[in-house]
């Protein structure tokens, strides 16, 4: 099988390496030559995986037609914010039959759009998925065992990236709810920052555990608000990303909360981790649609106080254990019902 990788970051080169180690042939676009250069003299991306080698038979390029020319499946690992201009430029040199990818989890403000959303209105392919997962690129780049979600409503497409990536350190799995796999990928980013204030505070894994548990039932209260599945969240990009990015001094965005924890401002934490943190962005715009949209959603309205009108992280600790005492499951029993119980109970002082 012929690859393409659109993306020369962390995750994208893991990528790159993934299928070629499965026998594929692998060709990675980067804008950066003298990176290329580096990429196909050392088989090492010493930006963003310096420590890892990558397997040989990927071949680095800043030419796109040639990357995606001969590829079944290509995978677009770029960020949110360039991700639909790469798009226009590629649109021409690929092939209806194509597979196209994403990997990237992150959303555009305009439409409030997931990248495969952007994928669809832009190339109008058949053949369209989402990759996610607890899938940490340092670790896939070390070969430590894990797995992924191929997500798509068209079997080929799953068929296909099973085929590619499927290997003995990475195990890849079907779904067909697209929308509520990526979703999944790009809401676990939000309370990874909050875990990783919450690390910072020097909070214990009590509070880590109840953090991590109510972060999924906001992420699917969101999610299933917008259409999704929520059976999707028990899954690999629902529950399994969460873990890893909230308990992981490799999540980038855990990192960025860790930082917040210690007193910096945003944009000292930005700087400091030289990357990439989507979690940054999707937290405004997930705020800004649960507000439209009424979705109570408690620890995201309280990172975005801390992020963004520099309300202190302990303070937001605190007023958020004083938040009405709700429902657990909300599939089995709703915020409702419980709120209307809270009016027959009698007052305590």
């Amino acid at each position: 099988m012929q690859v393409a990788v659109l993306g020369g970051g962390s995750f994208g080169t893991a990528i790159a390496s993934i299928a070629a180690d499965n026998g594929a042939e692998v060709r990675q676009w980067l804008r950066d030559e003298t990176l290329v250069e580096q990429i196909n003299r050392e088989h090492r991306n010493g930006r963003y995986l310096p420590e890892y080698p990558i397997n040989e038979n990927v071949v680095a390029s800043t030419d796109l037609a040639w990357t995606v020319a001969e590829a079944a499946v290509v995978f677009i690992a770029i960020p949110s914010k360039a991700f639909r201009a790469v798009l226009r430029q590629v649109r021409e040199h690929l092939r209806p039959e194509q597979i196209l990818v994403t990997t990237t989890k992150g959303i555009q403000a305009e439409g409030f759009k997931l990248m495969s959303q952007l994928i669809e209105e832009e190339t109008g392919s058949p053949h369209i998925g989402v990759l996610s997962g607890p899938n940490l690129a340092a670790e896939i780049a070390q070969k430590q065992l894990t797995g992924t979600v191929i997500a798509s409503d068209d079997p080929v497409t799953r068929a296909y990236v099973q085929a590619a990536l499927g290997c003995s350190y990475f195990r890849v799995y079907a779904g067909n709810d697209r929308y509520g796999a990526e979703l999944g990928g790009s809401l676990k980013n939000i309370y990874a920052i909050a875990a990783g204030m919450a690390a910072a505070l020097g909070m214990g894994e009590n509070t880590r555990a109840m953090l991590m548990t109510r972060a999924l039932a906001e992420m699917s209260r969101f999610a299933v608000a917008l259409g999704a599945n929520p059976m999707t969240f028990l899954g690999l990009s629902g529950v399994g990303d969460l873990i890893v990015t909230c308990s992981s001094q490799l999540s980038r965005n855990y990192r960025i909360g860790y930082a917040l924890g210690e007193g910096r401002d945003l944009d000292e934490a930005i700087e400091a981790l030289g990357q990439v943190a989507e979690g940054v962005n999707t937290v405004k715009l997930v705020c800004e649609k649960a507000r439209a949209e009424e979705i109570y959603m408690p620890l995201a309205q309280g990172l975005y106080h801390v992020m963004f009108d520099d309300v202190p992280a302990r303070d937001m600790a605190k007023s958020l254990m004083e938040n009405e005492q709700s429902s657990d499951v909300e599939f089995m029993l709703s915020r409702e019902s419980v709120a209307e119980a809270h009016q027959l109970a009698p007052d305590v002082d």
